[in-house]
């Protein structure tokens, strides 16, 4: 879970409808535990957010550990492993219960499933009986495939690529319809049918350019000089801070590029934690393994305004030892969820953090 204490107050920009009795969504992307057990669940494809009502048991006590998970998820559903794909993994903070969100079959036609982990145990969550309200957006791009080659791709299923709890807020990164694509929506909680949207635009030091297309892949909260800010990561992989403060109805907000952690590579999931008095970054990538970053300068490092080749700026080091890593979930001060990639197939885990 990325959180961070903060209050914004943000002016509706776009139409959007809140709905108390929630359809069901058409796809489960990104997942993000709010307060009191609410789970969000990203709709990408049908331009939605879902509030479910899963979580806020006890302590359940129970490491999760689970080997062959696309495997277990198969067979819990009736299908093969090459018909599951995991999107995202999320952990109550209370319960220590992790939730995954699962595309069954593959394409336009996969259902979306919510599967539940407790220990070493797997269920199905019932989504139908699950009390949810929703919010959606109208500026989404439209669903459809465009493109050629390897560009070839459907711009709405990045509509949501990744949320994150602010206090009451919502905040949902994703594309968008208008010239400025990269955005950010933010959204109170009870869901009331506001959602702001901020025009996002970041300086790419290993591309040597500006960028306004390309979305967010993941991104957290984190403090700086006692001001919030949302730090994301984008494809090849540049990190950026962009204060919350900027993040207005409206408004088009260039953020500051803090590091460059090498091309060729997808960020797929981050969090933030402490140890041992200084701050880190955790973040699992889809071929840069691991990535430990170093918090200490942050506030203060110079911002990357040009081209720059390898690596730059903040300091990291790559965690040998988890090794086929794809997804990654915070559950205390101490340990996280994992989802590993290995000869076996995947499996999910409970580890200590480095």
């Amino acid at each position: 879970m990325k959180r961070l204490l903060c209050s914004l107050v943000l002016t509706p920009l776009l139409a959007s409808t809140a709905s108390a009795e929630s359809k069901q969504p058409q796809s489960l992307g990104a997942l993000e535990f709010g307060d009191d057990g609410i789970l969000f669940a990203a709709d990408a494809k049908g331009a939605a957010v879902f509030a479910l009502e899963v979580g806020g048991g006890e302590q359940q006590g129970k490491a999760l550990k689970i080997e062959k998970l696309g495997e277990k998820i198969a067979a819990l559903l009736g299908t093969k492993a090459d018909q599951i794909k995991v999107n995202d993994l999320a952990v109550d903070p209370k319960s220590g219960v992790g939730y995954l969100s699962i595309s069954r079959g593959l394409g336009a036609d996969a259902t979306p499933v919510l599967v539940r982990a407790n220990g070493g145990k797997l269920s199905v969550v019932d989504l139908a009986k699950t009390k949810s309200t929703s919010v959606s957006f109208t500026n989404a791009p439209e669903d459809k495939v465009t493109g050629q080659g390897r560009r070839k791709a459907n711009k709405r299923m990045e509509s949501i690529t990744d949320l994150a709890w602010l206090d009451g807020q919502l905040a949902i990164a994703g594309l968008s319809n208008e010239e400025f694509a990269s955005t950010m929506r933010v959204t109170a909680y009870p869901f009331t049918g506001s959602v702001g949207t901020t025009s996002l635009e970041i300086y790419h030091g290993a591309h040597g350019k500006e960028e306004t297309h390309s979305p967010i892949r993941t991104f957290m909260p984190l403090d700086i000089a006692g001001e919030p800010n949302i730090i994301a990561s984008y494809t090849c992989t540049p990190l950026v801070c962009i204060p919350l403060a900027k993040l207005k109805p409206n408004q088009k907000v260039k953020g500051r590029t803090v590091a460059e952690l090498g091309n060729r590579n997808r960020p797929l999931d981050m969090f933030g934690y402490e140890k041992g008095g200084e701050g880190f970054i955790l973040m699992a990538n889809s071929s840069r393994g691991v990535m430990k970053v170093s918090t200490k300068d942050i506030g203060t490092i110079d911002a990357i305004t040009r081209r720059v080749a390898g690596v730059s700026g903040l300091s990291f080091e790559t965690i040998e030892s988890w090794k086929g890593v794809v997804q990654l979930a915070k559950i205390d001060d101490k340990h996280a969820a994992i989802i590993r990639k290995g000869d076996a197939g995947q499996s999910l885990e409970q580890v200590v953090l480095p």
